[in-house]
This record gives C-alpha cells, sequence and structure tokens, in this order.
C-alpha cells in the first residue's frame, strides 16, 4: 500500500507542478498584457488549485502510512539525519503552507476585478510553487 501511494504521490508531482507553473505563466502573461480575466484564465487557475490539493491529500496519506521517520527513529533520530528531515517534516510542513496560499490566493481572486485577478494568482500561486519547488527531495523525485 505504502510503494503504491508512494509512486501515485511522485508521479502526480509532476502533472500539478506542471499545471501550477502554468497558472502562474498565464497570470504573469494576463498581468502584464492588462488583458481581462475570462473562462479559460479562471478553469487554469482551477486546475492548478485542484491538482494541488490532490498532491496534498497523496502526501498525507503516504506520510500516515510510512514506517519510516519519527515512527522507527524517533524525533530525535530523524532530525540528525538531513534526507529524514526533509522528507518528515519540511517536505510536508512547508507544502502544507504552499497549498495553504494557493488556496487564499483563489479565494483573493475571486473578489478581485480584471487585471487585479491575474496579480492575486501570479503572487499566491507563485510563492506556493517556489515553496513546493524548494522542498521538493529531488535526489528522489528525478532519479
Amino acid at each position: 500500500m505504502y510503494e503504491l501511494l508512494q509512486k501515485l504521490h511522485s508521479w502526480w508531482a509532476y502533472l500539478a507542478v506542471l499545471v501550477l507553473l502554468i497558472a502562474v505563466v498565464n497570470a504573469l502573461m494576463g498581468y502584464t498584457s492588462k488583458r481581462y480575466f475570462v473562462s479559460k484564465d479562471l478553469r487554469i487557475s482551477l486546475f492548478a488549485l485542484i491538482f494541488s490539493h490532490i498532491q496534498l491529500l497523496l502526501g498525507l496519506a503516504v506520510y500516515f502510512v510510512s514506517e519510516k521517520g519519527f515512527k522507527a527513529l524517533g524525533i530525535d533520530g530523524a532530525m540528525k539525519n538531513s534526507e529524514l528531515r526533509l522528507t518528515m517534516l519540511e517536505h510536508p510542513l512547508i507544502n502544507i503552507i504552499a497549498i495553504v496560499l494557493i488556496t487564499i490566493g483563489w479565494s483573493k481572486h475571486k473578489k478581485a476585478e480584471g487585471t487585479l485577478k491575474f496579480r492575486k494568482i501570479l503572487f499566491f500561486y507563485g510563492i506556493g510553487l517556489l515553496l513546493i519547488l524548494s522542498r521538493i527531495p529531488w535526489s528522489s523525485w528525478l532519479g
């Protein structure tokens, strides 16, 4: 069960990061060109929100069925191991913060008008994307 969830979480991450990147680039292009926020822009932003939330749910499932980390070594042992600290503490914590920021961006864009919609998406989704990229365990993700 753990291996299946971990593989699904890893593969879905490619999709989630890609869709989030598309949403950020779309918001940047929309904001700089001062175009009106249309249904295509809404769908791109919504898909980024949905894909990132699914990724969070998959990650939480992996985290809670995992037998390594805090359960096996205790908090002191996990904190001394940089790889375990990344996967068991930093990665989940920072990515939860990133998803919260993305959700705030979605909520704030609904109240904005015109190009301000793009600015809200660009700011919150952009910071969320940067946080996600900063805590990806690249050694295992690309390998």
